[in-house]
């Protein structure tokens, strides 16, 4: 067995959700595909996928190889591309992760041109509200709204000015108790995202201390997604939180209304990062090189509407 091989088909399987799909990707049949995933199983001694007719579930066991292997697959990748030298042409797949609608609004069109401009690459963009692990998940290149942890990440900035704000339709607020300092919110029905604070919110502290002032409430409603949040809203449900250029447009055009804006916490820089290693693959210096310029002037300009809301 050709293990390297048999860890992109695994690899490939877990990026697919199956083996069907694996095999559509790979262009091999899908007798090749699970006999190369048997073979590996057989090689480390314990089962790597939970199979069903129609879907793949990675074991414990498997989570913890597929990060190994995406680790080691894309050392290997880095190591044949630089072999080829500075100048070698961006080729290859590119993994891009983004939250969803700074991802599909934003970076998605970038991303869209970059590709037209290099032929030999291929892209996957993962849109994910959570923080993925780049270098367990096999990820070139991560756009991040938020202030950075330390770590061996290498950041570009690429954005300033990105505010939390907390909106509600006018109807809504028309027909509900007044909110002129972030306890009033307590009472009134909440719209909570599962990445922006389920059951509180934090502010900028009255006083100049530099410590956050958090509220704790009882949501009315949870979601996952930020489209349904400020749906829910525009609808009359409700407060939500969310990023500014999420409710641009409907805040301008009186949909939803900005309140406690002198209590809101201290603006959000966005920044594309990569893991050290990555930085040098010429595929993933070309994007940044590419995307970097775009990416401030489009913040840019969502950072100044913004400061109308």
């Amino acid at each position: 067995m050709d293990r390297i091989d048999a860890m992109k088909i695994f690899v490939t399987a877990v990026e697919e959700g199956s083996l069907a799909g694996a095999a559509r990707r790979l262009r091999r049949s899908p007798t090749a595909i699970s006999r190369a995933i048997a073979s590996l199983e057989a090689h480390v001694g314990a089962e790597l996928l939970h199979r069903t007719t129609r879907s793949i579930r990675l074991s414990d066991t498997g989570q913890h190889y597929a990060a190994s292997c995406h680790r080691i697959l894309s050392e290997l990748e880095e190591a044949d591309l630089l072999a080829g030298g500075e100048r070698a042409a961006p080729r290859g797949l590119l993994t891009l992760t983004a939250p969803p609608i700074s991802g599909e609004e934003i970076l998605r069109p970038i991303l869209d041109d970059f590709l037209d401009a290099h032929p030999l690459v291929s892209a996957r963009l993962l849109l994910v509200d959570r923080s993925v692990n780049l270098i367990d998940e096999g990820v070139d290149i991560a756009l991040r709204v938020a202030q950075l942890p330390d770590s061996s990440l290498l950041a570009t900035r690429v954005g300033d000015g990105v505010r939390r704000v907390i909106v509600a339709a006018p109807d809504y607020l028309g027909q509900h108790p007044p909110i002129v300092d972030p306890g009033d919110i307590v009472g009134h029905q909440i719209i909570s995202l599962t990445h922006f604070g389920l059951e509180s919110w934090a502010f900028a502290s009255a006083i100049q201390s530099g410590a956050q002032r958090t509220i704790h409430f009882t949501p009315r409603l949870i979601v996952n997604s930020v489209r349904a949040a400020v749906a829910s809203a525009v609808a009359g449900g409700g407060l939500t939180r969310v990023y500014s250029y999420h409710v641009a447009q409907d805040v301008k055009q009186g949909r939803l209304k900005v309140i406690l804006a002198n209590s809101e916490l201290p603006v959000q820089p966005v920044h594309l990062l990569t893991p050290a290693g990555r930085s040098s693959v010429p595929k993933v210096r070309a994007f940044i090189d590419f995307a970097a310029p775009r990416l401030r002037a489009a913040f840019l300009s969502m950072a100044l509407d913004a400061q109308a809301l």
